[in-house]
């Protein structure tokens, strides 16, 4: 064998060997061609995260277009950091003086993050802004940031009229992040562009291309992409006919997206800046979005980004974000933003305790001293609140406390820091009743169930923009169960599909079994709906029962109905009116009323609408609201008769419900009666704004209100004792 051969053979070995050594070491993938598919450097990046940043601006006026924190351990409950103030002044960075929809990203290297916002006032209007702002930090506390305005910067944007929800991702083939965002030239619809930044993250270094327009040529916005199984989701939305968000995939980053041609918002109501974000430890993504219309934000669970389920009773927040992003953080990320913006007074009101009734708990920031309302059971003498475990953060105690003696001392440690010592209290309040923002209460005791069902205004929803209604069901007046929808005007009424408010119901037997009759308020119209159960479903009668003013009438509103059975005749009458009170007679059929005995009632100048009507000892009594429900002056008046149909007498103190200003209650009205079956025990059932957030909140406390019940005495001459609201409620009717 010559010389050369050996040299080949030895050559081959060691080859050989190599080989061998590099698939021991690095496994069989190094060994295969890299597929076009790899998962990109941004989210392969070797960084724990155990909590999650949410960055967000809060509405269209003064300082509320700028960028927000919050900060959550699970995904599903935030928490506002710096009391929900910006964390940036946003005159600093923007060229109008605001900013929304921020978008943030970690980087590549797992430790830069990346920022970019829309800069724009929306009081300058809505075609008013030309230009995005870039920033970056490496810290998320410190930014540095560069404003670009895209009609100056590139050529050919003359007729530029927005540049709207820009938002970044790393671009893995080009090592490079490209940024995207939608932009409208004339008459033109939106279009989502993408260009490259710059390496200092401060320019956009290539010219805008299209990325994305959508294929029916309306307008595309708010552009999210999401990678996942080897293809770019690009989640957009919707404008002009059939809005909503929409998913169109592609195998390459800046071309070739099909679209998906569904929506994926699980609401009816307008939807825009979807945000999707992967779960720690999970397979399964959240998406969630901005409802606009309704101050509302909605969350759905998916594990496939195809189908995706709402999980909005698990969520909270304490504060009303509008468009922005949520970016899984480290324990680390969360402590460093916990030491800059973390308070006692957030720690201190987010106890995760099952017991506490979240939406009412008080703050004194100037006494330092918190109120913890719990719910009826909780054992007071042995009491853990649970305080919100964030990292870089300690409170002490840890261990179960006794309530009952007063307050209790809690030390709060953030990192950085002194120590700060606050009094915490804990009481039963059984005020509200309902776990949620709800209005215009009816309550029914149902004989064929012997229970006890409330049917109120779903509330919470900006302007009284609701469309559905639930029912409650409790046996002892405290504890009440969600019993879900049961009519929902945009899928079970044909003539009407907003605002859905102040319903009523009467159970009748009817042929041996038992009926139920939904009076219901909607467009400004009342319709009525049948069932066989007091859950439901309820079936329309498929036209309004009152559409129109009673003769004389020339304004207010056909609202606010109230059925009542009169016990000495056993006629049944309905009740309406906004600004003047009508009755009728119903006929037999109960969907429909004798027109020729309307009748219009009005008590007197008080009256505003809300009308209830109940019979106690001969007497028939008339219960209004008086004022504006947006006013924390609205309370409850009335006055009695000798027939259902009036006249209306007035006594001379007729006040039955009003605000307790000491005890922080406001706009106590809109009401229903209940007598326990058999006693002569009565409750009044009302709204009032929320506790203790309402009277702060102006205008919007008018749709944040939630319901109570709290009992009716009546002195020897029948006449109403003036109830004191309050935040104890009753105590639970024994069996």
């Amino acid at each position: 064998m010559s010389n050369n051969s050996l040299v080949l053979i030895k050559r081959n070995i060691f080859k050989c060997i190599v080989l061998v050594l590099g698939l021991i070491f690095f496994g069989t993938a190094n060994a295969q061609p890299v597929s076009k598919k790899k998962m990109p450097k941004s989210e392969s990046f070797n960084v724990k995260t155990t909590a999650y940043l949410f960055a967000y601006f809060i509405g269209n006026k003064d300082d509320e277009e700028a960028i927000r924190f919050a900060v959550s351990n699970n995904g599903y409950n935030f928490r506002a950091l710096n009391n929900n103030k910006p964390i940036l002044n946003s005159a600093d960075i923007s060229s109008t003086g605001g900013v929304r929809d921020p978008h943030i990203l970690r980087g590549a290297d797992g430790k830069t993050f990346y920022m970019v916002v829309t800069d724009m006032v929306s009081a300058k209007g809505w075609d008013s802004n030309r230009a995005m702002t870039l920033l970056k930090s490496s810290d998320l506390i410190n930014w540095t940031s560069s404003n670009i305005n895209s009609q100056k910067r590139f050529p050919g944007n003359e007729d530029l009229l927005r540049v709207w929800a820009p938002q970044t991702i790393y671009d893995s083939q080009k090592g490079k992040y490209m940024i995207y965002w939608s932009m409208k030239n004339g008459n033109n619809p939106d279009i989502i562009y993408y260009a490259y930044a710059n390496k200092d993250f401060t320019d956009l270094e290539t010219e805008p291309k299209q990325l994305f327009f959508s294929p029916t040529n309306g307008s595309c916005i708010d552009g999210d992409i999401i990678f996942k199984d080897g293809k770019y989701h690009l989640f957009f939305k919707t404008e002009g006919e059939g809005a909503g968000i929409k998913i169109a995939v592609s195998d390459k980053l800046t071309e070739g997206y099909i679209l998906k041609d569904k929506y994926v918002q699980q609401t009816k109501y307008p939807v825009e800046g979807a945000g999707v974000f992967k779960l720690n430890n999970s397979n399964d993504y959240i998406l969630m979005y901005d409802l606009y219309t309704k101050g509302k934000y909605q969350f759905t669970r998916t594990s496939d980004l195809e189908n995706f389920s709402v999980i909005d009773n698990a969520v909270s927040m304490n504060f009303h974000p509008r468009h922005g992003t949520i970016m899984p953080i480290t324990t680390s990320e969360l402590a460093r933003l916990e030491s800059k913006w973390g308070t006692t007074k957030d720690i201190l009101s987010s106890p995760e305790a099952k017991e506490v009734k979240k939406i009412n708990i008080n703050v004194d920031d100037s006494k330092k001293q918190v109120h913890l309302p719990v719910k009826q059971g909780t054992n007071l003498s042995s009491f853990k609140p649970d305080f919100t475990k964030y990292a870089g953060v300690s409170v002490e105690p840890k261990t179960p406390q006794d309530f009952t003696k007063g307050a209790v001392k809690y030390t709060v440690t953030i990192n950085g820091h002194p120590a700060e010592t606050w009094s915490v209290t804990a009481s039963v309040a059984n005020n509200p009743v309902l776990n949620g923002l709800y209005a215009d209460p009816d309550i029914l005791y149902s004989e064929k169930e012997s229970k006890y069902y409330i049917y109120p205004t779903s509330d919470g929803f900006d302007n009284w923009s609701g469309t559905y209604f639930k029912t409650f069901s409790s046996t002892d007046l405290v504890n009440w169960t969600d019993e879900g929808i049961i009519l929902d005007l945009e899928k079970d009424v044909t003539w009407a599909k907003k605002n859905a408010w102040a319903p009523c119901i009467l159970e009748k037997k009817v042929g041996g079994s038992y009926k139920y009759y939904f009076y219901f308020t909607a467009g400004q119209k009342i319709g009525v709906a049948v069932a066989d159960s007091p859950k439901g479903p309820f079936v329309d009668s498929g036209k309004p029962l009152i559409d129109k003013y009673p003769t004389g009438v020339t304004g207010g509103q056909q609202i606010d109905p109230d059925v009542f059975t009169d016990p000495k005749t056993g006629k049944n009458y309905l009740y309406w009116g906004n600004n003047y009170m009508a009755v009728a007679e119903i006929n037999d059929d109960m969907i429909s009323i004798k027109e020729e005995s309307v009748k219009v009632i009005t008590p007197d100048k008080s009256f505003r609408e809300g009308t209830t009507v109940f019979f106690r000892n001969g007497k028939y009594y008339f219960l209004w609201s008086e004022d504006d429900t947006r006013s924390e002056n609205y309370k409850v008046r009335y006055g009695t008769s000798d027939s259902p149909t009036g006249k209306i007498n007035i006594p001379e103190n007729n006040l039955v419900i009003s605000k307790d200003k000491e005890a922080g209650i406001y706009a106590t009205g809109h009401n229903s009666i209940i007598q326990i079956p058999g006693k002569d025990e009565w409750y009044i059932v009302y709204h009032r704004f929320n506790y203790p957030n309402g009277i702060a909140m102006r205008r919007p406390a008018g749709f944040n209100r939630e319901v109570c019940i709290d009992k009716m005495e009546f002195d020897a001459a029948g006449n109403i004792v003036t109830v004191k609201p309050t935040h104890e409620g009753i105590k639970p009717l024994k069996k």
